[in-house]
């Protein structure tokens, strides 16, 4: 009797040590963010369950279907269920747009035909006349939107050095309408404070702030929760993650401003295809596992990196050596696999590293499962003028690297033998 009652009290002992150690050993990953803000519990969950409510659906399907019908059969004449016409509403788009703004701690979430069509809504929202203070290093195709279209329907714009908070508050003018930023930016990854930038707009009523979080995504950092009253994606890249969706969408609190970007998206007609909706519905739901593998690549690459002697700079918000690094501590839930560097050299070293690379494609892009390489200068910000290219440092010998989802230690050795070469 003795003997069965001391087996069963080490067998209960040990059950509790065990259960012990595996929540401390949870506690420790979900607290493993190299110095970075922790992560709110509740994240996956929210990716995995905001508006796929089973229930909402005759067929109780789990997964949410696809629904690709341009109408709607009406009840009466204008008595609908909820969707009249395709443009203006879609069930699968509705979920994804739900589950989005979740994501973000928002009330309203919109998407649309690419990221850059979800930028020319906000665009619409002004008038000629009104001024935009933009940041002087933006994605190519955002600084060709505002210079080439913009301007010509009458929008003045300033490029401006964000991380500089003085000259922040030298740009508002009585006709400001519009902040737009990207932080970390591309593709210099200058960090941002939101929370200042926002508070020196907002001073002047009127002022909406927007922030592209395409670089980190929603699970890295939450532009809303820091003052911005919108929050931007290309969802092209990391939120869908898998370089088989062209998307974009806008996630924000205030119900005007919502009100405002939901008649744009109807009216002007950039939305997406209901299957793309399903496709980036889908994506959401590894979104935390993929970023945190993101992470842990790109931290790596780039230590490595910064030790190699054909290398003259690393730009990673992660490295100590980053100028807005404890920023981006204070602001962030840690960085993406969206890094740059500056090789030793010019166009020749960059284009034959380019083209030594294996494991690493040559191509435009970011974000997806697949590690990706570029020469910005002649690639994605080919179209920014070429003195502010120069004045910014986008030179021919800066690199930009998206780290996908690889073996890590692949990727350093890819990178190795291409420097090599280089």
């Amino acid at each position: 009797m003795l003997e069965k009652s001391l087996r069963f009290f080490y067998s209960v002992l040990f059950c509790v040590i065990f259960t012990l150690i595996l929540n401390h050993t949870t506690m420790a990953e979900c607290n493993s963010n190299d110095g970075f803000l922790p992560q709110p519990k509740g994240f996956s969950t929210k990716a995995i369950h905001v508006g796929q409510d089973a229930e909402q659906w005759n067929s109780m399907a789990v997964v949410p279907p696809i629904s690709m019908s341009t109408t709607f059969k009406q009840f009466g004449p204008g008595q609908h269920a909820g969707f009249e016409y395709g443009r203006s509403g879609n069930p699968t788009r509705d979920v994804l747009e739900r589950c989005l703004a979740s994501l973000d701690n928002g009330r309203f979430g919109l998407t649309f035909a690419s990221g850059l069509g979800a930028t020319t809504t906000v665009i619409t929202m002004l008038q000629s006349g009104d001024h935009v203070v933009a940041g002087d290093d933006l994605y190519g195709g955002t600084n060709r939107l505002l210079r080439n279209v913009a301007i010509k329907m009458g929008i003045q714009i300033d490029f401006v050095d964000l991380t500089n908070l003085k000259l922040v508050e030298q740009a508002i003018k009585p006709n400001t309408k519009l902040f737009w930023m990207e932080t970390p930016t591309n593709p210099l990854l200058k960090v941002v404070d939101i929370r200042a930038v926002s508070e020196i707009a907002h001073k002047q009523p009127g002022i909406v702030v927007v922030v592209d979080n395409t670089f980190l995504s929603s699970y890295l950092q939450r532009p809303l929760d820091l003052g911005a009253d919108v929050v931007m994606y290309s969802l092209t890249k990391y939120m869908n993650g898998h370089s088989d969706v062209i998307m974009g969408a806008m996630i924000m609190n205030d119900e005007k401003i919502y009100e405002r970007l939901k008649y744009l998206q109807n009216a002007a007609g950039i939305v997406p295809s209901p299957f793309d909706c399903y496709l980036v519905n889908r994506s959401l739901k590894t979104l935390a596992l993929r970023m945190e593998k993101h992470k842990s690549n790109s931290l790596a690459i780039a230590t490595f990196l910064e030790t190699h002697p054909k290398v003259e700079r690393v730009l990673h918000p992660g490295l100590k050596s980053h100028p807005q690094h404890e920023l981006a501590k204070r602001q962030t839930y840690g960085h993406s696999g969206i890094m740059s560097f500056y090789i030793r050299g010019g166009l020749e070293e960059s284009s034959n590293f380019l083209k030594a690379l294996q494991v690493f494609t040559l191509a435009e892009s970011l974000g997806g499962y697949e590690s990706l390489a570029e020469l910005p200068s002649v690639m994605t910000h080919a179209s920014v003028p070429i003195e502010q290219r120069e004045e910014l440092g986008i030179t021919d010998g800066l690199l930009r690297l998206s780290v996908g989802l690889e073996d890590v230690d692949d990727l350093i050795a890819d990178l190795k033998q291409a420097l090599d070469k280089a």
